[in-house]
Parts: C-alpha cells; sequence; structure tokens
C-alpha cells in the first residue's frame, strides 16, 4: 500500500497542485526541487521539502521510504530549450536518469513520469530540443524497466491548466497569458489564422484524479496514458471563452503569423481511450476551468506579483 509520495519539481504547476491533493488524500509527500523556476510559497507547509537539484545525487538518501515518485521536474520552455539545448539535455536527459537510479536503489514500487503531447505535434516539433530530451527520456524509462524491472507510468500531458501555471515565464503558457492581457485591459495577440490552431486543454484536477488513480490501480502499470480533455479547442475559441468568463469587451489585436517554426499552427488532440477504459474521463469544463484560473490570476494581481 502507499503511503509515502515523492513528487520531483514539487513547487511547480502541477508539481504543487499534486501534493496539496495528495496531502488532502491522507498521504505522506517528500517534494524536491532546486527553485530554478518553482515558487516555494506554492509547497504545502506539510511537505518534507528539500531544496535540491535532480542532477546532484545528494538527493539519493530522499528517496529512501518512499513507495511511488512522480517525476514532474524539468526545463519545459520551448524557447528556452531551443536557446540552450546543453542545459535541456543536462536537465531532461541527465536529470531524469538520475531520479530513475535513485528510485531503483531505493526499491521505490513505482514510478509515474512526464511525457508531452510535443512528441505529437508534428515532425518539425520532433526536432526541438524539448521533444528530443523527452524522447530520451522514453528510452531511459525502457532501459530501466528491462535492466531492472522497475515499474513504470508514462504520463504524456496535454495542455494543462489552471491555478498556479507558471504565468512569469518567459513565454508564458497561453491561457494565463490571454487572461493576464484582459485582467490589464490589453489585447491578447492572435493570427489570422488561429481558427486552425487547435490544442486539448485539460484542468489540473482531471489530471490530479489520474495521478491519484495511478497511486493504487494496477491496471496503469508500465503504460502510456495520454492525458488531455479527448477534444481540442482552436486559439479564437479560446479567446472568447476567456472574453465571456472576464466579462471584458476588449477585442484581440490580429496579425499574419509569423515565418517561424516555433510559431507554426498545431491541431492535437488526446486519444484518452486507454484512460478511458480503465474509468478516468476528465470532468471540468473549459470555461469552469478558466473561471478558475482568472480567479487565481486576479488573486496574484492583487497581491501585486502580476504587473
Amino acid at each position: 500500500m502507499v503511503k509515502k509520495v515523492l513528487v520531483t519539481g514539487v513547487a511547480g504547476f502541477i508539481g504543487s497542485n499534486l501534493a496539496e491533493r495528495l496531502i488532502t488524500d491522507g498521504y505522506a509527500v517528500v517534494g524536491i526541487d532546486n527553485l530554478s523556476y518553482g515558487i516555494m510559497e506554492q509547497v504545502p507547509k506539510e511537505v518534507q521539502f528539500y531544496n535540491v537539484d535532480i542532477r546532484s545525487k545528494d538527493m539519493y538518501p530522499f528517496f529512501q521510504g518512499v513507495d511511488a515518485v512522480f517525476h514532474l521536474a524539468a526545463k519545459n520552455c520551448l524557447p528556452d530549450c531551443q536557446t540552450d539545448p546543453v542545459e535541456t539535455m543536462d536537465i531532461n536527459v541527465m536529470g531524469t536518469v538520475n531520479v530513475f537510479e535513485a528510485a531503483k536503489r531505493a526499491g521505490v514500487s513505482k514510478m509515474m513520469y512526464a511525457q508531452s503531447s510535443v512528441l505529437e505535434e508534428g515532425e518539425k516539433r520532433l526536432k526541438g530540443f524539448y521533444a528530443i530530451s523527452k524522447v530520451a527520456g522514453q528510452w531511459i524509462d525502457e532501459g530501466y524497466k528491462d535492466a531492472f524491472g522497475l515499474t513504470t507510468v508514462a504520463l504524456r500531458y496535454f495542455n494543462v491548466y489552471g491555478p498556479r501555471q507558471d504565468y512569469r515565464r518567459a513565454s508564458s503558457p497561453i491561457i494565463s497569458k490571454f487572461i493576464i492581457k484582459m485582467l490589464k485591459g490589453e489585447p491578447p495577440l492572435l493570427f489570422v489564422d488561429d481558427d486552425k490552431n487547435k490544442r486539448d486543454f485539460v484542468y489540473i484536477d482531471d489530471i490530479n484524479d489520474f495521478h491519484i488513480q495511478c497511486l493504487t490501480d494496477e491496471r496503469v502499470n508500465n503504460k502510456l496514458f495520454r492525458l488531455g480533455s479527448g477534444k481540442n479547442t482552436s486559439i479564437n475559441e479560446l479567446f472568447n471563452t476567456i472574453k465571456k468568463v472576464t466579462g471584458s469587451s476588449i477585442e484581440p489585436l490580429v496579425k499574419e503569423r509569423p515565418n517561424d517554426p516555433d510559431f507554426q499552427p498545431v491541431e492535437s488532440v488526446a486519444d484518452i481511450s486507454d484512460a478511458a477504459t480503465i474509468d478516468w474521463i476528465p470532468k471540468t469544463s473549459l470555461k469552469t476551468g478558466i473561471a478558475a484560473t482568472v480567479e487565481y490570476l486576479k488573486s496574484e494581481k492583487l497581491k501585486g506579483n502580476i504587473q
């Protein structure tokens, strides 16, 4: 029976929300984060927290007595990953193999690790350094399963959103970006073909439902699950939903799309059929999830964290 769970990247968006849910559900939580991207204030006070880099062997003792691991720590801002491929590989590849090794040495019974929908967004995206690092993670997973019998679950997240999503990073997530623009009375930028630019957005609480299921359901073992809403929304539709929720009258600034691979339209949707066969279905509508995210960002603005 799982009693103690370790979360890497615990000060980040998904990690801090997961830690809070685990504590609510009665688990003891060990958290690891070097705070290069995460925010310490987001870590629940009940977490046994260690400020350590996932690339360091100093973290090995913290895995002792842990029943399950969620490996979420990563460098994941795509433009930043393209700018510094060496650091991207160092964190996402060397850091990941180090986490797997720590889990193996400690006799952890199950390890869940983060993948990304970027692996399903076309040939050009697959050549990006972030995607390359995530492909390497898949092979690390296969190697540890084959060589050491480690039980793993691959979590291929699509566009997860909700409170605590990192709006501070250089290229902030689009839902946070749009909401902040509207709260500040500024027009968000859309491109002329954003009706063809579609993503699968899934709310953090629904993702955490699956996380909790991973701890108790053996049907997830040694499998990959695509985690999204199972439907996609165009960027135009997303803007209009946020506009309605915020009550804004602001119209977007519409421009021609730049001739840059990072800005090309993508149409992605998660095939959640495997997760559905083990009774996981996302429950949160886009409107409900955006409303919760708006309230969070309003509170951040009131605190002075959003200028």
